[in-house]
Order: C-alpha cells, then sequence, then structure tokens
C-alpha cells in the first residue's frame, strides 16, 4: 500500500463517482487510526458523515490498495474533475 493522500475541500457527491471508478480497496483513515474501507456503501456513509461540513470533506487522509486509484483520486483532488 502506498502512502495516504491528504484531501482537502472535496464535494461529497462527485468523490463518490470517482470512488466508483476505483478498482482496488481505498481506505479512510481516521485521526484514531481506523481504516474505513470505501468501496462498501455502509463504510461511505459512516466514515464520511463524520468528516462532512457544510456539503464537503473539510480534511481526509486516504489509502489506495492499486495505484491506479491513487493516481485517479490524485488528480480528483487536485482538479475536483471527475474523470470516467
Amino acid at each position: 500500500m502506498s502512502s495516504p493522500i491528504s484531501l482537502h475541500n472535496i464535494n461529497v457527491p462527485n468523490f463518490l463517482k470517482v470512488l466508483d471508478h476505483c478498482v482496488g480497496d481505498v481506505y479512510l483513515v481516521t485521526e484514531e487510526g481506523d481504516r474505513l474501507n470505501l468501496r462498501s456503501k455502509l463504510c461511505q456513509l459512516v466514515g464520511l458523515t463524520r468528516l462532512i461540513e457544510g456539503g464537503s470533506i473539510a480534511e481526509a487522509s486516504i489509502l489506495c490498495e492499486l495505484q491506479e486509484d491513487e493516481t485517479r483520486l490524485f488528480r480528483f483532488n487536485l482538479y475536483a474533475k471527475v474523470e470516467e
């Protein structure tokens, strides 16, 4: 697994669309060190509700199993666009 990606001011609906395109497991890492697998809709609900402030994610750390998913999320964080 790679090093965590820090995401800031992320639009939640678009972030969920990007997660749907990921192939491997993607983990949300909490400040307490918990890892929630964001490929699970239940974990998305639990994990993201803790981080949402006013419809966007204030800050989050993400770990990706696959390099291609890490690249996809990094580009989303940088450009805020959903790539198909």
